[in-house]
């Protein structure tokens, strides 16, 4: 049985919101309703008393278990139906000055959203926007459906049927409960960043890689159970200081230092997830001192590259291989052009998966959303992961679950 906060906001539809929090009850689950005071216009507190046999949380200063944070603590779930136009705007602004924003603020559970509103409030570029922030950080919005409207209007903006709501909302549960000990047991190496290659003191050949990714894939594996190293290489601190409780942190800066770490640690891992961005070449030399203009030439100094090793296709050929190899490989162009890449990289690096990662001005790279297909070492598509960071790691985490999983068979 789990615990399912239903928060309810100040919209006509409010009236449908308690057969939400009956399916969830007869799912077996124990139910809370968090309200706004705009909310009981529609639904009074005795109505949700009724139904669920505890007090309804109106007042976030209130007295007895249900109230304050203690909700958020005690929350597997949330469900917020009906979610108005406004209600959205507060979410996305990370408001918590009612029971409903508070909740899912200081909540980690899972966060299903329905809005319903007239069709040109839902289509506003405003509410369109605030959408687009909530589900990059995960929180699972539905739809609204088309139909009659409570203006008499009719049109895109009503809320789903109830138990449609329901139904999504706890097949979101089960597959959270699902994920959290899908890696138990297990031990994943992840390098996420990019690795410098210096040039002099103060120069290096370097790429646009944050490690965002890798830390989110670090972070959902760690959430599912897994003890998790990370070979984390030029990330800020702040994005490491962030990662789970636990989670084991080597830092480098080139690709020779990331080599020798990731060879340290693989032996004894169960899966590897390679997705830092590391140089294929490096200065031949380092020039101790700044390289500086010649003011008697207009020529500027040449610099020998050399290759640096593969170090995801030495692992993955070599004898301290883990059972799951995953490498990510970031590239431009057409579909036809990236996915004949990734096949290739497939075909030579040994992996037992390639993430072909698109990059491009606003996906890949940074805090923007991602967009991975999942090859097979034939360089066919076992899977597509498009969202957020969190989403994707999601997704590749479940993916490496069920991979590890059949090995046992």
């Amino acid at each position: 049985m789990a615990t399912i906060v239903v928060g309810v906001t100040g919209g006509v539809a409010a009236f449908k919101a308690p057969i939400v929090v009956r399916e969830c009850q007869r799912a077996g689950h124990d139910v809370y309703v968090a309200a706004t005071r705009a909310s009981l216009d529609f639904v009074g507190r005795s109505t949700w008393e009724g139904i669920t046999s505890r007090p309804v949380a109106v007042d976030i200063a209130g007295e007895g278990r249900a109230e304050h944070v203690e909700l958020a603590r005690v929350a597997d779930l949330i469900i917020v139906v009906p979610a108005t136009a406004h209600s959205l705007a507060r979410l996305a602004a990370g408001f918590a000055d009612d029971m409903v924003s508070l909740t899912v603020l200081a909540s980690d559970a899972p966060v299903v959203v329905a809005p319903a509103m007239h069709s040109n409030m839902w289509l506003a570029p405003a509410t369109q926007a605030n959408v687009k922030t909530l589900r990059e950080r995960g929180v699972h919005v539905i739809d609204p459906a088309s139909g009659a409207l409570g203006s008499g209007d009719s049109g895109v903006g009503r809320l789903p049927e109830p138990e449609e709501i329901a139904r999504v909302a706890l097949e979101l549960l089960d597959s959270h409960n699902q994920s959290l000990q899908a890696l138990a047991g297990r031990t994943v190496v992840v390098t996420a960043g990019g690795t410098r290659e210096p040039i002099d003191p103060v120069r290096f050949l370097g790429n646009q890689s944050s490690g965002r990714q890798g830390l989110a894939i670090a972070s959902a594996a760690a959430r599912a159970g897994a003890s998790v190293r990370v070979i984390a290489a030029n990330i800020e601190s702040a994005l490491l200081e962030a990662l789970p409780t636990g989670v084991q942190v080597t830092r480098v800066g080139s690709a020779l230092q990331m080599r020798e770490a990731l060879i340290d640690q693989v032996a004894d891992a169960d899966a590897l997830v390679m997705t830092a961005a590391v140089a294929d070449f490096r200065p031949e030399a380092t020039s101790e001192s700044k390289m500086k203009k010649d003011p008697s030439t207009e020529d500027a100094p040449t610099i020998r590259l050399v290759r640096n090793p593969d170090i995801l296709a030495e692992v993955a050929h070599g004898d301290q291989r883990p059972p799951l190899v995953v490498g990510f490989a970031a590239e431009t162009g057409t579909d036809e052009e990236i996915l004949a890449y990734g096949a290739d990289k497939a075909a030579r690096k040994g992996a037992d998966f390639i993430c072909l990662n698109r990059v491009g001005e606003s996906v890949g790279f940074g805090d923007v959303p991602n967009d991975i297909r999942l090859l097979d070492a034939s360089g066919h598509i076992a899977g597509r992961y498009v969202g957020s960071k969190d989403e994707v790691a999601a997704g590749l985490v479940g993916h490496m679950a069920s991979f590890l999983d059949n090995l046992k068979r």
